[in-house]
Formats: C-alpha cells, sequence, structure tokens
C-alpha cells in the first residue's frame, strides 16, 4: 500500500464489469475510483472537468460504432492525459501490440488475480509498466524470434484479411497503395508458412495472433 491516493477513471462498456472493478479496487485503502463510464467521449468529459485523474483502467472493446480502446488510448496519451492501463479480456498479439503502440503503460487480463490488478494499478499510476504474465511471455517470444514475428502492421493487414476484405479495400483502411499491401501479404505468407488468404488468417488464429 502507499501513502498517496491513486486516483482512477474505469472505462468499460460493461456497467456490470465497472461496477466489479470499482468494487475490487475500493476494497484498497489507497485505490479511489472517481467515475466509471462506458466510452471515449464519457472519458473526454470527466478528464476537461479538470478533476485530477492518476490512471484510467481502459477496456478494448466499447461498443459497436465507437472507438475502441486503443484509438482512445492514443488519444489520451496525444493529449498529454494520465497514463492508460488496458484491462481486457483479449490476449492476442494484435490486441497486445495495438494498445502498447497506441501509448499504454500496461496490459492485464481481466481473469488477472486481484493482487495483480491493484498492484498494476498502482504500477500504472506512477508511469511504470504493468503486464499480465502472458503478455509477457507473448512479448519475449517475439523478441526472441523477430524473424518469423509479424509486425504491427502485418497484422492489421491480417486482421482486415479475417473480416473478409480486399487488398483494394485494405488498402483504403490503412492508407496504403495496393502494391504495398501485396508485399505485405507476401511477407505474412512467408513468415506463418501459407499460400493463401484463408490459411494465413486461419494459421494466425491457431498461433494467436488474432482473436478467434
Amino acid at each position: 500500500m502507499t501513502d498517496q491516493v491513486v486516483r482512477i477513471v474505469l472505462v468499460d462498456d460493461h456497467p456490470v464489469v465497472r461496477a466489479g472493478l470499482r468494487a475490487v479496487l475500493e476494497a484498497e485503502p489507497d485505490l479511489d475510483v472517481l467515475a466509471d463510464v462506458p466510452d471515449g467521449d464519457a472519458l473526454d468529459e470527466v478528464l476537461a472537468a479538470g478533476r485530477s485523474v492518476d490512471v484510467v483502467l481502459m477496456d478494448l472493446q466499447l461498443g459497436a460504432g465507437r472507438p475502441d480502446g486503443a484509438a482512445v488510448t492514443r488519444r489520451v496519451v496525444a493529449s498529454g492525459g494520465p497514463p492508460v492501463l488496458v484491462v481486457t479480456t483479449y490476449d492476442t498479439e494484435a490486441d497486445i501490440l495495438a494498445a502498447l503502440d497506441a501509448g499504454a503503460v500496461g496490459y492485464l487480463l481481466k481473469d488477472a488475480p486481484t493482487e495483480q490488478l491493484v498492484a498494476g494499478v498502482r504500477a500504472a499510476a506512477q508511469g511504470r509498466t504493468a503486464l499480465d504474465p502472458s503478455v509477457q511471455d507473448r512479448l519475449v517470444g517475439r523478441m526472441r524470434s523477430p524473424g518469423t514475428a509479424l509486425t504491427p502492421r502485418e497484422l492489421e493487414v491480417v486482421d482486415r484479411l479475417a473480416r473478409g476484405e480486399s487488398n483494394d479495400q485494405i488498402a483504403a483502411a490503412l492508407f496504403l497503395s495496393r502494391a504495398t499491401v501485396k508485399s505485405h501479404l507476401a511477407h505474412v505468407y512467408a513468415k506463418l508458412g501459407v499460400e493463401s488468404r484463408t490459411a494465413a488468417v486461419a494459421r494466425a488464429r491457431e498461433r494467436g495472433l488474432l482473436r478467434g
């Protein structure tokens, strides 16, 4: 426990999850949940009100038609806001890299033990890294085998493949040329050891790179 109270804002589109997290965190005398909100717009209102916030706990899925947690995290970080700790159910490389690339200081899973969650919140509030052990394992695995690890951009391309998008649609969505998309696909096929779009998506899911 620290002497200073850590002021927290929860961002999750499920009210029951927010209530559960609030109950767990507020059982600690040094943790205070200032607000729990469903999306990035509501978070903006809390931050704009000028209240002192030490850490934001961010889910990745914030409802259909709303910016996801990685996009909201990027916005908070770019504006000089408080540290963001992702707390989610997703442990794919695509999600992890997107969140960390957006500037999140940590990444925990919702089924983490209470003591791990609490320690992660305290660490994140101080700007220190807080990673779930399974997330650490994935990142270490990427470092050990850089030649076969998909880059964040390649993961984005595979994610678009999984949605059934054509090369032209992927190019438009990611602001790339069609030739660049084809080049990324060639690298993806080689790294995954496949020869088709369908096989690439299937292999990526087998390896836990994309959500199933």
